[in-house]
C-alpha cells in the first residue's frame, strides 16, 4: 500500500481546517448537537471536514471553510437523512385512485379516528361488558352487515388477501372453477392463477377468452370442485363478440350442486354510483342478491377508506374463513379498523356522502368547476414556468384508477405547459423533475407534447399556489 506523504505546505493548509470540537462549539454546531445528539453531530461534522480534505487532495483550490459553514453543511446532511421517506404529494395525474400514490384519501372522520386510536390503548380485542377476550372484527362487523345485508363479515389486509383466504378455506386441494376471460393480471404482476396456486386450489378454466356460458360451469362441476369463483375484470374490458354467464345463474347451479360461489368484486362499492354521474357498477348488495355465497372487495378503492379486504356473505362460510390460521397473518391492525369504522358510518347518510368522502367528491366534480379553478391558477402557472414556456388551460379526461370502472372517463380540465424549444422531450422531463423536487412534490403527467396538471384532486389551493411561487423564486 502506498503511503501518502504531505509536504510541509500541505500540512499547514490542512491545519487551517477547523477541528470537530471547534465546529461543535460554534452557534450552528450547538444547534446540530441539540437536534440530533452529540454523537451524530460529531460524525456529520467529521464527514464534512473529510470532504474538504479530499477536495484539496484532488487538486482543487483549497479554501478552508469556517466553523459555521461546516456546521451548516452537517446540519443539512442530517436533516436530509431525517426527512420522511413517505411524503405528501399533489396527485395531479388525472387518476383519482392512484395505486402508486396511496389510492383513496381518507375522510376527516377517518383521520380523527386513526389519531385517537394511536394516542391511547383501545379495546381492540377486549370485551368491555364481560372483561373477556374480544374479536377485533366485531368493531366493524355489525356495520358491514347493516350496510350490505350480509349474514356475516370478516376483514383482512386487502382484497387479494380476501380472495386468498376464501379459496384456501373452501378450495384447498380441490378445484376452483373460473372463466378464462376472468384470469386477470393487475398492477405489480399480480395474477389470479398465482393467487389460486398459493391458496392451494387447482385452477379449472372454463369457456373461452371472450365467451363463457352457464353450460360451461355446469359441465365443469364434479366431485373435485371446491368453489366457483367469479373475478371482476378490474383494469380491462372485452368488447365485441362476447358472452358472460350471469352471476345469478352461476349462483343457481352452484347451489344445486352444493358448491360455494365466490363473487370477487375487486373494487367494490356500497352505493349506486350513477346518482353522481358515473356508470353504474355492481354493488356488494347486488352480488349478495344475485346469490353469491361469499363476496370479496376492497376498502381503499371505490369505498373510499383505508386498505382492507372484505369477505361477506353466508355466516357459516365467513366463520370458516375467520377460523382459518391464515386469518391471523392477514388481519387488520387497530388503526385501519378505526379508519374503516369511521368510513363505513358515513354510508349511513348517502345524501351527504359526496361532501364527506374525498374520493367520491373528486369523482363527482364537473368540468366547469375544474376549468374555473384552472383559470384562476393560470397566471401563477405561467409565471412559474417562465421564459421559453407557454401555459394554458385545456380540457382533459380523468380516470377512476385502481382497476375500478376501467372504461369510465371523467371530463375535466388541466393546466398545461408546452416548451417553445424543439427538444420537447428533454424540456418536459426537466420540468417534471422540478415539480417533483418542490417541498410538496407536484405529480402530473406528460401527454401530447405537454406536461399536464389535472386539477380534479386539487383541494388545498393555498399550498399549491405556494409551490408555484417556490418555482418562480427558484
Amino acid at each position: 500500500m502506498t503511503k501518502v506523504v504531505h509536504t510541509e505546505g500541505e500540512s499547514a493548509k490542512f491545519a487551517r481546517l477547523p477541528s470537530v470540537d471547534r465546529v461543535m462549539a460554534c452557534d450552528a454546531g450547538r444547534i446540530v448537537s441539540a437536534r440530533f445528539g452529540q454523537s451524530a453531530a460529531a460524525d456529520a461534522i467529521r464527514a464534512q471536514i473529510s470532504i474538504s480534505r479530499a477536495n484539496f487532495a484532488s487538486g482543487e483550490d483549497f479554501h478552508p471553510p469556517d466553523t459555521e459553514t461546516v456546521a451548516r453543511a452537517a446540519l443539512a446532511t442530517l436533516e436530509a437523512l431525517d426527512a420522511p421517506s413517505q411524503r405528501r404529494v399533489f396527485n395531479l395525474t388525472g387518476t383519482v385512485l392512484h395505486t402508486n400514490l396511496g389510492r383513496a384519501t381518507l375522510s376527516e372522520e377517518a383521520i380523527a379516528a386513526v389519531v385517537e386510536s394511536m394516542r391511547h390503548p383501545t379495546n381492540l380485542e377486549f370485551n368491555l361488558a364481560s372483561a373477556a377476550r374480544g374479536e377485533r372484527d366485531d368493531h366493524v362487523r355489525g356495520l358491514v352487515r347493516e350496510l350490505t345485508g350480509a349474514e356475516d363479515a370478516c376483514l383482512v389486509n386487502n382484497n387479494a388477501s380476501a380472495v386468498l383466504l376464501a379459496l384456501n378455506t373452501l378450495a384447498r386441494g380441490r378445484e376452483a372453477i373460473v372463466s378464462r376471460g376472468e384470469l386477470i393480471e393487475i398492477g405489480g404482476a399480480f395474477r389470479l392463477p398465482d393467487i389460486m396456486q398459493r391458496a392451494g386450489a387447482k385452477l379449472r378454466e372454463v369457456g373461452t377468452t371472450n365467451r363463457t356460458h352457464i353450460r360451461d360451469f355446469e359441465a365443469a362441476i364434479g366431485p373435485r370442485t371446491g368453489a366457483i369463483l367469479k373475478a371482476h375484470a378490474s383494469n380491462y374490458a372485452i368488447l365485441g363478440f362476447t358472452a358472460e354467464a350471469p352471476p345469478a345463474e352461476i349462483a343457481k347451479i352452484a347451489r344445486s350442486a352444493g358448491t360455494p360461489f365466490i363473487d370477487d368484486l375487486g373494487s367494490g362499492t356500497l352505493v349506486d354510483l350513477s346518482r353522481w354521474g358515473l356508470r353504474r357498477e355492481r354493488t356488494v348488495q347486488d352480488a349478495l342478491r344475485d346469490g353469491a355465497d361469499l363476496v370479496t372487495f376492497s376498502g381503499d378503492k371505490l369505498l373510499g377508506g383505508p386498505q382492507a379486504g372484505f369477505i361477506v356473505g353466508r355466516a357459516d362460510l365467513v366463520r370458516a374463513c375467520a377460523k382459518n390460521h391464515l386469518k391471523r397473518a392477514l388481519r387488520l391492525d387497530k388503526l385501519r379498523l378505526a379508519a374503516l369504522e369511521a368510513t363505513l358510518k358515513l354510508y349511513r347518510n348517502p345524501d351527504k356522502l359526496a361532501e364527506r368522502l374525498p374520493a367520491l367528491r373528486y369523482f363527482s366534480r364537473t368540468r366547469d368547476e375544474i376549468s374555473a379553478q384552472a383559470n384562476r391558477f393560470l397566471p401563477f402557472w405561467s409565471r412559474a414556468l417562465g421564459a421559453g414556456w407557454t401555459g394554458s388551460v385545456i380540457d382533459c379526461s380523468s380516470q377512476i384508477g385502481s382497476g375500478a370502472l376501467p372504461m369510465e372517463s371523467l371530463p375535466g380540465a388541466a393546466l398545461a405547459a408546452s416548451p417553445d424549444s424543439r427538444r420537447k422531450g428533454r424540456a418536459l422531463d426537466s420540468l417534471s423533475r422540478r415539480l417533483r423536487e418542490l417541498p410538496v412534490p407536484v405529480i402530473g403527467r406528460i401527454h401530447e407534447d405537454a406536461l399536464q396538471l389535472d386539477l380534479r384532486c386539487l383541494d388545498d389551493e393555498d399550498t399549491f399556489v405556494a409551490m408555484l411561487d417556490q418555482m418562480t423564486k427558484a
